[in-house]
């Protein structure tokens, strides 16, 4: 399936599939089947619904920008069904990414263009200069509750695990923009 891993909101998206086989090898084509994708956003209960057009014996779809403008940012899941009268095939099925836009009209508005785990290492960082400053405690008692914070060392654990991750996302960026990967040396005799 050709649908693109990752598209921006607001954007017009256009890919194409080639004919397919069931499991039994009998051809699916443009002439007797029609392929639908399904897409889901799993936490505001949206959808969309892209139907194939013809395209050789293959098909081609589009999702208009009015359309995917309405698309929340984050990952999205989507199953390609084949149908043939009370048939149906599912020839695929994934996740793609949903980039916000960037494109506004009049003023613009506030944009944070950090990763979850970017904003959470910030959140993170600010939670130890607290806690280090002594302007945070770690476990207090008011009529019968208590409540725990996290420790230094759980934070600084914490901390560890999302530069990490931070660094995986730099890192696959790199290699999306073309830039190679940081991690290759290269030696020259």
């Amino acid at each position: 399936m050709n649908i693109p891993a990752t598209i921006r909101a607001g954007d017009t998206i256009k890919w194409r599939d080639v004919a397919s086989a069931d499991n039994l090898g009998n051809p699916i084509t443009s002439a007797t089947w029609t392929l639908t994708y399904y897409l889901r956003y799993d936490h505001n209960n949206e959808g969309a619904t892209v139907v194939g057009t013809a395209y050789g014996t293959g098909w081609e779809f589009t999702v208009s920008a009015g359309t995917s403008a309405g698309f929340d940012d984050g990952d999205w899941y989507w199953q390609a069904l084949a149908t043939q009268g009370a048939e149906k095939v599912t020839l695929g099925a994934g996740q793609l990414e949903v980039l916000p836009a960037l494109s506004y009209a009049g003023s613009p508005s506030a944009f944070d263009g950090r990763s979850q785990a970017e904003i959470d290492l910030d959140a993170v960082k600010s939670a130890i200069r607290t806690l280090i400053s002594g302007g945070a405690v770690q476990q207090y008692s008011i009529a019968g509750r208590s409540l725990s914070r996290y420790s230094l060392g759980d934070l600084m654990a914490l901390e560890s695990s999302l530069k990490a991750e931070v660094k995986r996302e730099q890192k696959a960026q790199l290699i999306a923009n073309g830039l190679g990967n940081p991690h290759n040396l290269f030696v020259r005799f």
